[in-house]
């Protein structure tokens, strides 16, 4: 069984999936340079899919090219018969249904989804099987530490995940209490790892090739997913992946590679959106394109108050002159 999750998954890299973020743009850029890590969509509201089926016109939350596989579609939801129809929907996509169990926003998890799932196990267990009910494709949790520090039955959750069909896990090395703050603890994951015989990917605060060689090395695990650090270097995910297979570490993209790259960003998001709504969307990303730089904060100031297209590629052509590494 898990070797079908073996055979799809070719590398020991996925991206990790992230509301507003992993969008059809991010998941193209990132597959120009790695052409084998498991790309991930953003989380998609079972109830919203609902709707959207019964007459809503569809999204570009599906969208999605050839070359994007392997790639899984994550859902989230707390009805059984709605996540099987979401899953029977997206299996003309998926190459993997995800189911998160992770998320820690209030509005999720008020809702009874994401991370609130891992305080109801049971139910937990039978969404799993209603979306393996829905799919014949491989079916995956994300889930974290557990609700609280009190809380962190992530071993046993794991483990019923695994009873109840799951065939892979992305395993966040936080609580939900914690949400993004403090600091990953890769080492507790070593246990669940010894404790489930399916393909377990951790995740959280790795940003480089050292940091993922440490995750690999403190958690045990198969490999790991990224996240927030994939957002200002498309280019991450294909290094780490290069080091892991060859031992070779690739150099980071220079400052005018990073500019085009935006640039790139920029131009793709207003294909799929228009410009006025393309232009918005992209603000997200520049702090992370631009931290660490000397004068990043004016430029961010400058990148996120301005509306005009020709503007912000004239402030991005001054970006090497303004802001050469600290």
């Amino acid at each position: 069984m898990h070797n079908r999750v073996q055979h799809l998954i070719q590398s020991k890299v996925s991206l990790a999936p992230m509301a507003g973020i992993t969008d059809y743009v991010l998941r193209s850029l990132i597959r120009r340079y790695s052409k084998t890590c498991l790309l991930e969509t953003e989380m998609i509201s079972s109830e919203y899919l609902a709707q959207t089926l019964n007459g809503r016109s569809g999204t570009e939350i599906f969208k999605r090219d050839a070359d994007h596989s392997p790639i899984s579609y994550q859902i989230s939801g707390h009805k059984p018969e709605m996540m099987k129809k979401a899953a029977e929907f997206l299996t003309n996509y998926a190459d993997m249904v995800d189911i998160n169990m992770g998320c820690p926003v209030n509005k999720v998890v008020k809702g009874q989804d994401g991370a609130a799932l891992m305080r109801n196990p049971s139910l937990a267990a039978d969404l799993v099987k209603a979306v393996k009910a829905g799919t014949d494709k491989p079916v995956s949790v994300k889930f974290r530490l557990g609700y609280t520090v009190d809380e962190m039955n992530y071993v046993e959750f794991g483990q019923k995940m695994q009873e109840a069909g799951a065939e892979f896990i992305t395993i966040h090395a936080r609580t939900r209490s914690q949400m993004y703050s403090g600091k990953a603890d890769w080492g507790k994951i070593k246990k669940l790892k010894e404790n489930v015989d399916i393909p377990v990917f951790a995740n959280g605060d790795v940003v480089s090739v050292e940091t993922a060689i440490q995750c690999l090395d403190e958690s045990s695990a198969d490999g790991i997913a990224i996240g927030r650090a994939a957002m200002g270097d498309p280019t991450l995910i294909h290094r780490i992946e290069h080091y892991l297979r060859t031992g070779e570490k690739l150099q980071e993209p220079t400052l005018e590679e990073k500019v085009e790259m935006i640039k790139l960003h920029i131009n793709e998001e207003i294909k799929l959106r228009g410009e006025n709504v393309g232009i918005k969307f992209v603000r997200k990303f520049y702090p992370y394109y631009i931290s660490g730089l000397k004068n990043a904060a004016k430029v961010r100031q400058a990148l996120v108050t301005e509306d005009d297209y020709n503007k912000i590629m004239t402030i991005l052509d001054e970006l090497p002159l303004l802001c050469k590494s600290v």
